[in-house]
């Protein structure tokens, strides 16, 4: 089960909320579990008053934010997709990379993903699947914790060794017996992941599937995103996987600018 947003506040103080709090929490209150809500339940989830919560409802509808039907329920809007399409990092990085991760699909026919990192979490921007793929728990706009995704840690694996200090030292969620929730382990799992340059992840969010992933380059070098594929785990040979996923991952960072003579 999803939770409710987090408790309104001000971001830079934790005093009282501002008109922005209040606004973000009435966006944040829809997620992937509750895409569609009545007036009452983004009240409720939002925390703020019917009033408030009315008015601030009306304000997004005007401009497009959200949307009512019929029934009087209220979805995102159209407007925030547009936005939303101007992030460097979603649909543009996706368009650039759809030709590499449909051939990828095609060679495999299996679950491929494209994810970026936000703070602590991996959050896919893309997904391919076939009837005959096993089943995940991904779609478009997912949010998973690096540590038990294949692409999540591709990306711990590159990102700021600060940062991965203080990841490793937090709490590590499991998913099932083999998740990865020992720092110590977590750390020498990062190390692999750079020496090989892919990472593995085996039946930690399922106990069926197994994910092989790499990181995508940008044209200085630093990691943007991470593309994968994920497998039956019974079925699943790694060798053979590697080297698809890899040739993904770099035809990717070349047609972002990434030249691996210049690093």
């Amino acid at each position: 089960m999803t939770p409710l947003p987090r408790a309104l506040g001000s971001a830079r103080t934790g005093g009282a909320p501002t008109a922005t709090d209040r606004l973000l929490a009435v966006l944040a209150a829809f997620d992937h579990e509750h895409p569609a809500l009545c007036l009452t339940d983004i009240s409720r989830r939002a925390g703020l008053s019917l009033t408030t919560a009315h008015r601030l409802v009306g304000a997004l509808t005007e401009w497009g934010a959200l949307e009512r039907d019929e029934s009087g329920v209220y979805h995102v809007g159209l407007r925030l997709w547009e936005i939303a399409a101007l992030a460097p990092r979603g649909l543009a990085l996706r368009q650039i990379a759809l030709p590499y991760l449909e051939d990828l699909y095609e060679a495999t026919h299996e679950n491929v993903q494209l994810a970026v990192r936000d703070g602590s979490d991996v959050v896919y921007i893309e997904w391919l699947s076939g009837r005959s793929a096993v089943g995940v728990h991904i779609r478009v706009g997912a949010r998973w914790p690096l540590h038990a995704t294949g692409v999540g840690l591709a990306l711990l694996a590159h990102g700021d060794p600060e940062f991965q200090e203080e990841y490793c030292a937090g709490a590590l969620a499991s998913f099932t017996p083999y998740t990865i929730n020992d720092p110590v382990r977590l750390r020498r799992e990062l190390a692999g992941v750079r020496r090989t340059g892919v990472a593995v992840s085996d039946r930690q969010v399922t106990e069926d599937a197994l994910s092989v992933a790499a990181p995508v380059r940008t044209a200085d070098g630093s990691v943007a995103a991470a593309v994968s594929i994920v497998v039956p785990h019974a079925d699943a040979q790694v060798p053979v996987l590697v080297p698809a996923v890899r040739v993904a991952a770099r035809g990717i960072s070349r047609a972002l600018g990434w030249r691996p003579e210049r690093v």
